[in-house]
């Protein structure tokens, strides 16, 4: 806040046919006398079935749902999936936690809602400072996405300070989750890009819902700079889908189920930051 990786066995569809007699061995790849008329031989002798089926094998392999509209659409209908039917109406997920219940139905607290936005925060600056000095080469493509959250954060932060609320000190699930995105960043980056998807993608929109319905219970229907993005927010997000899929394509299709298999991981590690504001 793992869907099993489907592994793919092909098995030589083969039997030994008889074939001509051995060509000559080689001493150079440029001595090809020979080659022609072997190979010549070989297929007559190939069973003309076991050629088509060999050529469509992988054209055959069932295309993961998204598939077509390239990765980000992957992610979006695994993401989406996780989610409850109060959530959203793909969503397929009991509700088992508090935070996992329609937004209307909360009961927020303004000490709960201050932990949240400090421990987001904690997040937010992570990613952020990743990007700026990238592990791997990739993480560059996601620097000034007008995504970033953090700035946005420290005005709000500000702003409940100078109403006379304290502002406490990050707690273990910001923390955690911190700590967790930097080791992936260096050790697992297609897991680090699902989390970086799912954080960044998910807050545009249930989050702004969170921040719409938190701020009519416990400010006065103030809108924090959290929820305000500058420019073109559809535009924003269409470029980080852009970058997210030039990416992916040069991952191979199991590098591109791991991280989809991370989906999970990142929406209970998100829940855990989002239950504090019940707290």
């Amino acid at each position: 806040m793992a869907s099993p990786t489907a592994v793919f066995q092909t098995q030589s569809l083969y039997i030994k046919p008889r074939l001509a007699p051995p060509p000559p061995q080689f001493r150079s790849l440029f001595l090809a006398t020979g080659l022609t008329a072997a190979f010549r031989g070989l297929r007559a002798t190939m069973p003309r079935k076991a050629v088509i089926v060999s050529a469509t094998t992988a054209a055959e392999r069932p295309k993961r749902k998204g598939e077509s509209k390239g990765f980000v659409e992957e992610m979006r209908f695994v993401a989406m999936r996780l989610h409850t039917r109060d959530q959203a109406k793909e969503g397929e997920k009991e509700v088992k936690q508090p935070e996992e219940k329609a937004v209307t139905k909360w009961d927020p607290t303004v000490e709960g809602y201050l932990k949240f936005l400090v421990d987001s925060k904690v997040v937010y600056d992570t990613l952020e400072n990743i990007v700026l000095e990238p592990p791997h080469p990739s993480y560059a493509e996601f620097r000034n996405t007008g995504l970033e959250r953090s700035a946005s954060l420290a005005q709000d932060l500000e702003w409940f300070k100078e109403q006379g609320h304290t502002i406490p000190e990050p707690s273990s699930p910001g923390l955690t989750y911190a700590q967790y995105l930097k080791e992936l960043s260096v050790n697992d980056p297609q897991a680090f890009i699902c989390h970086f998807y799912n954080i960044y993608f998910a807050h545009t929109a249930g989050g702004r819902m969170i921040g719409k319905k938190v701020a009519e219970k416990l400010l006065n229907n103030k809108g924090l700079e959290f929820y305000k993005w500058d420019g073109d927010l559809p535009q924003l997000l269409q470029n980080v889908r852009d970058k997210l899929n030039k990416v992916a394509e040069e991952w191979t299709r199991e590098e591109k189920d791991h991280c989809l298999e991370e989906t999970e991981k990142s929406f209970k590690l998100s829940g855990e930051i989002l239950r504090l504001i019940l707290s």
